[in-house]
């Protein structure tokens, strides 16, 4: 399984994805965030999945890219071109693997801005190679293990969200999923693309960069719950109701 969410709000874009893969009995670490670029304009992708699939989808993407005669001025150009090779490895690769008991369940997230595009863009392209965009009123995308994530997400990213705290709210994110299961991990990397132009910067976070933050919201998190008013409990003889304490 894996972690990868990508946002989009109003200062830019922003991806946070993990590194831990599953094999059988073994963990590794291996990278699921590439960046490139067309016209001298960056994007980025990230995938969940079956990570063969990702590999051999992603190497026929970059052939087919220095194929090209004409750079592709927008990003769902580019969603349609790798869309293109994720219907060639279903066809190659579909039947031998659903014989193997293994299914194609690729998802990948592209985001950037190419020459023509008036802002950055966000794109989910599903297993069956059709995409959507990302919109102000649901502005991430979460793939692999997102069911921990979604309530801090749902609640507290939106289209106005300082990108910094985008970033902080996605970190609180990956650290619910990590905390809960086994098959997500660190190293973390992440990379902001800004709305007003710039390069795309990319970085790779271990534990004691983020132990802080992830401390901080758990302790923070408790000191919230002590002080929730909570006049409800005294129906169960537990608690007072000014304060919610005992």
């Amino acid at each position: 399984m894996t972690f990868c969410l990508a946002f989009r709000v109003e200062e830019g874009l922003g991806v946070l994805a993990d590194t831990r893969l599953t094999t059988g009995n073994e963990q590794v670490s291996a990278g699921k965030l590439s960046s490139h670029r067309l016209g001298g304009r960056p994007f980025f992708i990230t995938t969940s999945g079956l990570r063969s699939g990702r590999d051999k989808a992603l190497t026929y993407f970059e052939e087919e890219l220095a194929r090209l005669r004409a750079v592709p001025g927008r990003l769902h150009e580019v969603a349609e071109i790798f869309g293109k090779q994720v219907r060639r490895v279903v066809r190659e690769d579909k039947w031998s693997l659903e014989g193997s008991g293994l299914s194609f369940n690729l998802h990948t997230l592209l985001g950037g801005r190419l020459e023509e595009d008036a802002e950055p863009k966000l794109y989910l392209i599903y297993p069956q190679a059709n995409w959507v965009e990302v919109s102000r009123d649901s502005p991430y995308f979460c793939l692999g293990q997102s069911a921990y994530a979604k309530p801090l997400l749902d609640r507290l990213l939106a289209w106005d969200t300082p990108l910094e705290t985008a970033f902080k709210v996605g970190v609180l994110a990956f650290d619910a999923a990590r905390t809960s299961v086994t098959d997500v991990g660190l190293p973390l990397d992440a990379a902001v693309l800004r709305r007003e132009g710039g390069d795309l910067v990319e970085a790779r976070f271990e534990r004691q960069h983020l132990e802080e933050t992830a401390e901080g919201w758990r302790q923070g998190l408790a000191a919230l719950v002590g002080r929730l008013p909570a006049p409800w409990l005294e129906r169960l003889g537990v608690g007072a109701a000014e304060g919610g304490r005992p």
